[in-house]
């Protein structure tokens, strides 16, 4: 038991953040409107003329996969849906109007559906190109013609009604969720470059290096956020409540380019601290006077970085504050260069990357001075 708690520990951040991520009203917002389609989509169905009105049961699944958190997401799944689905039951027709269905007929189509799903023509309907072909052959049987026209006419029915009900019901531009996790990625970064900051001072090697390893996922979150950012703007196109400008994310894109910049300078240095901290290949000693003005450099930074209203006067205050304290690291990686005639490793690095940070966060000539 000790065990399996000890396993589970570190994995409760994530556990936490995806029972969040399910709640979030975005998400419960499709969750009705999926309900709502899937329903509405099941009473439509046994009403259609003819034939089709033998296969209601398609009517929700298409109502189903129409179902995307933006409107164009729904767009798209949809057509490639169809699309998937009329070219295996196009498939199957070929098999069933030639030789027909038999023991090496059926394999043979659907290896051909799986290959042309491969061909990323179909998007979110490449599974349903084999599936449609192998449900027309094994389910339609003698019944093939009326199958096909049933499963693709009642998909249909459940597709339109989602478009309609994700149109009446528009989801809101994505836009406020991704700059809020924008906003903890800064934080993410002001905090891992106060934990360099105090690896620099701590007994060596450091009691901890939970921050050595974190420095590894800051590209990772990058990329969600690239992803997060992708899904506000397609959450804006064709959406009503996007109209006038609500929900712009051009400033959202060019904070994160800033912070993607920032991260990189941050790993470099977390890399090049913790080469010297365990000695890996390619370390160089940081001299015992640089961990003390190192560590305070660190920490002004990082408080910049963690501002989220960079015009303020608190906000001018801290980039004083900081631009001081590299000044101070700066003035005393020379003085040690001169007294020791050798380079100063880490300093050196770091202290470049705290200037190039303070820059970026809009310090302008105030870093240089």
């Amino acid at each position: 038991m000790t065990n399996i708690r000890s396993r589970i520990r570190p994995q409760r951040p994530a556990i936490v953040a995806s029972l969040h991520d399910a709640v979030r009203p975005a998400r419960l917002l499709l969750v009705a409107k999926t309900t709502l389609a899937v329903g509405l989509a099941w009473v439509v169905a046994p009403h259609m003329p003819g034939v089709t009105q033998e296969y209601p049961y398609y009517a929700p699944l298409g109502a189903l996969v129409s179902m995307y958190p933006t409107l164009m997401g729904s767009m798209r799944s949809s057509v490639q849906t169809l699309l998937g689905l009329a070219t295996g039951i196009g498939l199957a027709t070929i098999v069933v109007i030639t030789v027909g269905p038999t023991w090496w007929t059926i394999p043979v189509v659907v290896g051909v559906g799986v290959l042309l799903s491969g061909t990323n023509w179909f998007g979110a309907g490449k599974e349903y190109v084999p599936m449609a072909a192998l449900f027309v052959l094994i389910i339609g049987g003698q019944n093939a013609d009326d199958y096909s026209l049933g499963y693709l006419t009642q998909t249909a029915v459940g597709v339109t009604i989602g478009l309609l009900v994700n149109i009446v019901i528009a989801p809101a531009p994505l836009t406020l969720a991704a700059a809020a996790r924008v906003d903890t990625f800064r934080d993410q970064l002001s905090t891992h470059l106060h934990d360099i900051g105090n690896a620099v001072t701590e007994s060596w090697p450091p009691e901890h290096q939970q921050w050595a390893d974190d420095a590894a996922s800051l590209a990772e979150t990058t990329s969600g956020l690239r992803a997060a950012l992708a899904d506000a703007d397609d959450s804006r196109r064709g959406n009503v409540r996007a109209r006038g400008g609500r929900g712009e994310t051009q400033h959202v894109h060019a904070e994160l380019a800033s912070l993607d910049r920032i991260a990189h300078l941050i790993r470099d240095i977390s890399d090049a601290t913790a080469d010297t901290i365990w000695d890996r290949p390619g370390a160089l000693r940081l001299d015992p006077a640089l961990p003390g003005p190192l560590a305070a450099a660190c920490h002004a930074v990082a408080d910049v970085i963690a501002q989220r209203e960079p015009d303020s006067a608190e906000a001018h205050r801290v980039r004083a504050d900081a631009a001081r304290a590299v000044r101070l690291l700066l003035e005393t990686v020379d003085d040690r260069t001169i007294e020791a005639r050798r380079t100063m490793g880490p300093g050196v690095l770091s202290a470049m990357h705290l200037r190039r940070i303070l820059i970026l966060c809009g310090t302008g000539k105030s870093a240089e001075d």
